[in-house]
């Protein structure tokens, strides 16, 4: 029998403050973010451990330690190495709980493998047009800091397509909540050039001004 509330201390506890060394779109927000939201979908399968369904979700990102390339496979490593785990769950829960984290990403090419992987990989959707721009922009102006306003526009431009454009690689997996009608908003947005840049330099200008105090 899993503990909820001991699993949920021992997250915050252990878990979420490694988030703090990430970027400002993958910090402790972001994770309590897409464990809230998978919790919430959680209620249309009533089978599902929440448990698991917490831990993949809390650790879902920790490979980023190991760059973004490869996070997600190194984020499973982690769940499989972490022997604390072993206190609540046995092995194959164990392994369920890393094919949910490595089965997150959107780039994956691969359909997850259970409902599980499906729950954690909507749940970290975040379609929202202000903050899928805000964590792109964000990871972009970090990682290429030599690019002035114009190249970081065109890179998250191309970017965003490539990802949310109708054929791009982003899938959704659970038809439950709001992230079908977000999708479909920002691809309007996106299709038109004007109010994807009047979107694209409002945030450059909040990011801006936040780094400049």
């Amino acid at each position: 029998m899993h503990d909820f509330e001991e699993i949920s201390d021992f997250i915050e506890r252990e878990i979420i403050p490694r988030y703090d060394n990430f970027d400002a779109g993958h910090g402790r927000d972001h994770a309590r973010t897409v464990m809230s939201q998978a919790l919430q979908l959680s209620q249309h399968y009533p089978d599902v451990d929440k448990c698991m369904l917490l831990v993949a979700a809390a650790y879902h990102d920790l490979g980023l330690a190991f760059g973004r390339e490869q996070h997600h496979t190194h984020s499973a490593a982690i769940i499989r190495e972490d022997m604390r785990l072993r206190r609540w769950f046995d092995e194959d829960e164990i392994n369920t709980i890393a094919q949910a984290a490595e089965d997150h990403r959107a780039s994956s090419g691969h359909e997850p493998r259970s409902i599980y992987g499906r729950i954690v990989a909507e749940a970290d959707r975040i379609i929202d047009s202000d903050t899928i721009v805000r964590r792109a922009l964000q990871y972009g102006m970090k990682h290429n800091p030599g690019l002035d306003k114009e190249d970081q526009y065109q890179r998250l431009k191309e970017h965003m397509r490539e990802k949310y454009d109708y054929g791009g690689y982003l899938r959704l997996w659970v038809p439950y909540g709001d992230n079908a009608r977000r999708l479909e908003e920002f691809r309007q947005t996106l299709a038109d050039e004007e109010a994807f840049r009047k979107l694209f330099d409002k945030i450059y200008d909040s990011i801006n001004n936040r780094l400049s105090k």
